[in-house]
């Protein structure tokens, strides 16, 4: 069975004119049409498949700001403000709670890192704990084992990947945006240098202001118009299971593996970096930019198949207005599962915690987290290109920054005062190397 996911009642055809267009139908897609409404914008959000269908409802479900890079850590802090305040703004429920993340290990080195990132948390008004070891095996009794240590972040949280992305559209929609499924964008019309339209299968939408916010597909996508935005996916493989577990905690992180309560009472498992590397021409046109990724995390990739070819979001083709695009080929991103990683996942989690045996795999799914070669995504407006705005390239972070980032475009296309300072996260960046630069966390 594929991630589970809610569905979203919309009509493909989109209006003729708009103030701004949203290309991707993400979170952050619609965060971005979300806060653009708000401030009584016209916006129409264009999705080539289904709302929140790829990564958005395929991740953790993880609103961190524990062990985040300096460089995010500002939007992960907001972000989870707006979580909560989404939710009282629409009445829409995304499944946000503050339950707290919970990390254990028995490694003295895993531990000196976490107890580094709680000094520099500290210096910037965010509460982590580090647990002792007696600490650390109370609170994880459920796993019936002693550890070393721990850290518990007791104001982030978890969302919903199944409801989260859909309850944002249809507050959209209810603020009088229009999003329009199954209806990709092909290109960018240009008129005397600037932007003038987005082209999409179902007709031309007349605007002065675009947003990509189109995950794994934004490189390619980009390349039509000459930019270049240099972004490698690698594929993950995760699962679920039934209810029936009881005395868990809500969120739990350790090397072999993490599980999250999912809203129906079930778990969602995975192991942290465990990714396969499916080799793309994109992959091989941005090798060197990627040496700095490659060379501090080699050790969680594997070599995949010939996935991504058969994907076609890492093409380096062109494509005609006119005619189908590689997106209304391939409108979901669904790659094959790893089986060897789902049965990993499923036996380490039951060893880990016994009370896991009392439930069923529910669900099994793949998907390809888009990176940067720092791992911060591209947010900001493209100076070749006045009006069109890049929001790509959040390297499994997305979910839970979602709102920030939504919120931080929002006020980059109005010119209000930005939720966070937007310079680390301006796509100029990467036309300059990111040795010594790729994010910690």
């Amino acid at each position: 069975m594929p991630a589970p996911l809610d569905r979203v009642d919309t009509t493909p055809e989109p209006p003729a004119a708009a103030d701004a267009v949203v290309i991707g139908g993400g979170i952050v897609g619609v965060f971005a049409a979300y806060y653009l409404a708000r401030r009584g914008l016209k916006v129409a959000l264009v999705e080539k498949g289904l709302i929140g269908a790829e990564q958005s409802s395929r991740n953790w479900g993880w609103c961190r700001q524990q062990n985040r890079d300096a460089r995010e850590l500002p939007m992960s802090t907001r972000s989870l403000d707006l979580w909560e305040r989404f939710a009282a703004e629409t009445g829409q429920d995304t499944g946000f709670r503050r339950c707290g993340l919970f990390y254990l290990s028995n490694s003295d080195e895993e531990l000196a890192g976490w107890a580094r990132w709680r000094d520099f948390a500290r210096s910037v008004g965010v509460t982590t704990h580090m647990l002792s070891s007696t600490e650390a095996t109370e609170r994880g009794r459920a796993t019936g084992a002693s550890w070393k240590g721990g850290v518990f972040s007791p104001t982030d949280g978890t969302a919903d990947p199944a409801r989260a992305a859909p309850a944002v559209a249809r507050a959209i929609l209810k603020l009088g945006g229009t999003v329009h499924q199954s209806c990709a964008a092909r290109g960018i019309d240009i008129e005397g240098g600037r932007l003038a339209g987005v082209v999409t299968e179902h007709g031309t939408i007349r605007t002065k202001i675009a947003i990509l916010a189109g995950g794994a597909w934004a490189s390619s996508f980009c390349r039509q118009l000459g930019i270049r935005f240099p972004q490698a996916s690698i594929r993950s493989s995760i699962l679920s299971v039934s209810p029936g577990a009881s005395g868990l905690p809500d969120a739990l992180h350790t090397s072999a593996v993490s599980v999250t309560r999912r809203s129906d009472g079930g778990y969602t498992l995975a192991i942290s970096g465990r990714g396969r590397v499916d080799p793309t021409a994109q992959q091989i046109r941005f090798a060197a930019q990627f040496l700095p990724m490659f060379a501090r995390r080699w050790r969680s990739l594997a070599p995949g198949g010939l996935e991504g070819f058969r994907s076609g979001h890492e093409s380096l083709a062109r494509w005609r207005l006119d005619r189908p695009t590689p997106m209304e080929r391939m409108r979901i991103l669904d790659p094959t599962i790893n089986q060897a990683t789902i049965r990993l996942t499923h036996s380490r989690a039951i060893e880990l915690l016994p009370a896991l045996k009392k439930t069923a795999i529910s669900a099994a799914w793949a998907g390809y987290i888009d990176s940067t070669p720092d791992g911060v995504p591209g947010i900001g407006e493209i100076a070749t290109l006045p009006g069109f705005i890049l929001a790509a390239g959040f390297s499994g972070h997305g979910f839970g920054i979602g709102p920030g980032a939504g919120h931080l475009i929002a006020d980059i296309v109005t010119g209000d005062e930005p939720i966070v300072d937007p310079r680390p996260y301006h796509p100029d960046r990467f036309g300059k190397s990111a040795w010594g630069k790729v994010a910690d966390f």
